[in-house]
Parts: structure tokens; sequence; C-alpha cells
């Protein structure tokens, strides 16, 4: 596996190092032994799996609190999606900054989210497919959100939006003396 550092501290890009012959492909996908290299050391409770149908969908951007904050590995295994992480750790020198990569079934990468920082995608084409690792279990009185258009995050999406859940469009904008999240 190759992990490659983002600007947000503690954040990644992993690529596997697929081996292929006439057949396909075999790459592995998750290896604690490997995730040590970047410090990785909490063990993966929950794999969950999400389906988006429209193209333009946005979903996110969610996190969770203490004490169930999580570690996530998010991977597209159908499709293509820009993969979107900001910061929302209090005292973190990269705060409310935001990073997009984009993650497709064919580039096979995955995205490395630290706890503290809030997840979300857009899909970049129709019937997208991702796994999710979580080193926590999901917990709804943990359970925050950012806005996907809140200013103070000011992501810029790729695509036209043509669909947000209603779930989504509800989650407050961030105030304007937000200091992070312990």
């Amino acid at each position: 596996m190759k992990f490659t550092r983002l600007k947000l501290n503690g954040a990644f890009v992993i690529e596997p190092e697929p081996h292929g012959d006439q057949r396909g492909k075999f790459a592995r996908i998750v290896c604690m032994d490997e995730l040590k290299q970047i410090g990785h050391t909490r063990q993966i409770v929950q794999i969950n799996q999400s389906w988006t149908h429209k193209k333009g969908t946005v979903r996110g951007m969610h996190f969770q609190y203490a004490p169930k904050k999580e570690i996530k590995l998010v991977k597209c295994i159908q499709g293509a999606v820009f993969d979107v992480l900001v910061d929302l750790r209090k005292n973190s020198s990269t705060l409310l900054q935001w990073q997009g990569e984009i993650l497709t079934s064919q580039n096979m990468k995955m995205m490395y989210i630290p706890e503290g920082f809030a997840h979300g995608f857009q899909t970049l084409a129709e019937d997208c497919e991702l796994m999710y690792f979580h080193t926590e279990y999901y917990s709804p009185e943990h359970e925050g959100a950012v806005r996907y258009d809140d200013p103070l995050a000011g992501i810029t999406w790729p695509e036209n939006i043509t669909q947000v859940s209603e779930r989504d469009l509800q989650h407050p904008l961030l105030k304007k003396d937000f200091k992070g999240i312990l």
C-alpha cells in the first residue's frame, strides 16, 4: 500500500499496489500491519456500504463527537466520487480547511479520514457505491454534521448539485466563532 500525506495533518490517500494478470487485478484493501506506517493502530469495528444512484448527489458532511470519535477509510467500489474531508479539530493549524480527492473503482484509491474530520462526497457518475471502514460503532447520540454548503468550510463541489437528503439540508451552519471540536 502506498500512503500519500494530504495537506490536512493526519489525512492520507491510500493507493493499493495491485497485482494483475490476464484475469484482472488483486489488491489488499486493509492491512493493519501496513497502516501502522501512518500511525494507525485502532481496530476496524464496523464496515458500511452506500449506493447513490444520481450523478451530482452530495452526501455529508458527517462525523462523531467524543467519546465516539472515529477514523474512517473510504473506498469507491463502483463509479466515481469527489470525496471530501473538513478539519474540525480544536487547535488544529488546518481548522476548517478542506480537501477533496477523486476516488473511482478504477483508481482503487481510499481516503484515510482521522478523528475530528467531517466527511462527505459528491457522485461524479450514476450508480456509485462506497465502502466505509470505521474504528468506532455508529452512535446516533454522538453524531455531528456540517452542512455541505457551509460558507466557513467553503467546499467547492466539482459538479452541479442535483440531490441532497432532507436530513443533510437541515444541518446548522457553523457559527463565525467556531473553535473546533474536541
